[in-house]
Formats: C-alpha cells, sequence, structure tokens
C-alpha cells in the first residue's frame, strides 16, 4: 500500500470521484440515488478545495481510497467498496494523525459502521446536530479524539 500526499490534482480527479460515489453507495444507505448524484456535483470542488489531499494506491498504483484534512480535521475519507475491511482506512488516519495531527470529525449518525470505526479509533461524540451542514434532515456527530 502506498499512502501519499496529492499535489497534483487534476488528473486523478475522475478516479476518486469514482471512489468516493463507490464508496457512499455502500455505506450511505440512507440517502436516495437523486441525493447522491446531486452531491456528486459538488465533490470535484471539495476534493480540489481540501488542504491535504491524502491518496492510498494498491500494489499495482491505482487509487482505492483518499482523506482530505485541514486545520487538524479529517474533512473527508471514502475507500472503494472492494477494499473494506482491509485496514486501509486504519492506515489512512493513522497517516494523518501522525502527520497532520487530526483530532476532529464529523460523521453522519446514520452510518454506525464510520462512528464503530472513528470510536475504534480514539474518537469520541461531544455534539450531535438534527441537520448536515446544508440543513437536510441528516444527524451530525462531532467527534475528538482523546
Amino acid at each position: 500500500m502506498n499512502i501519499y500526499e496529492l499535489k497534483q490534482r487534476t488528473n486523478i480527479l475522475s478516479q476518486l470521484l469514482e471512489i468516493w460515489e463507490d464508496s457512499v453507495r455502500a455505506t450511505h444507505h440512507f440517502l436516495s440515488d437523486a441525493e447522491v448524484n446531486q452531491i456528486k456535483k459538488y465533490v470535484p470542488q471539495a476534493l480540489t478545495g481540501v488542504k491535504h489531499l491524502i491518496v492510498a494506491e494498491n500494489e499495482i498504483g491505482i487509487p482505492v481510497a483518499f482523506m482530505g484534512t485541514q486545520d487538524h480535521r479529517l474533512e473527508m475519507l471514502f475507500i472503494s467498496s472492494k477494499e473494506r475491511g482491509k485496514g486501509i482506512g486504519k492506515q489512512l488516519l493513522r497517516y494523518g494523525i501522525e502527520n497532520y495531527e487530526i483530532k476532529e470529525v464529523t460523521v453522519n449518525e446514520q452510518n454506525p459502521k464510520a462512528i464503530g470505526f472513528y470510536e475504534h479509533m480514539g474518537f469520541t461524540t461531544y455534539k450531535r446536530t438534527d441537520h448536515d451542514e446544508e440543513g437536510n434532515p441528516y444527524p451530525l456527530l462531532y467527534m475528538k479524539r482523546k
């Protein structure tokens, strides 16, 4: 597994967008197809706007996961559904903690596996909202590392 910060973002964005969609469809069952397609329009902007974009590649150099971090926050973490359960998320998050001092994350309350993962990685909930940042009825949990 090769993990690195992506400095040149243009050529790889379509691959990362595919990982994002595959991951969301595998984990965000509370979103309709229309909602996924609507959110997908904004993902390229998020990918280019995050300060640090870190990519994990498999042994033949194909991106299989990525995370974005900024100001000690994990802004995004998405793993290809075929690669889930192999420890890639742990590797990425540990890399982020060690290299970017990640201390906080926000997670959808309706994604219990993600909540469990972050709790396992040492995060605890300190705040809950009934809606996401766009005002949609998706409760968010705000978590900090112990």
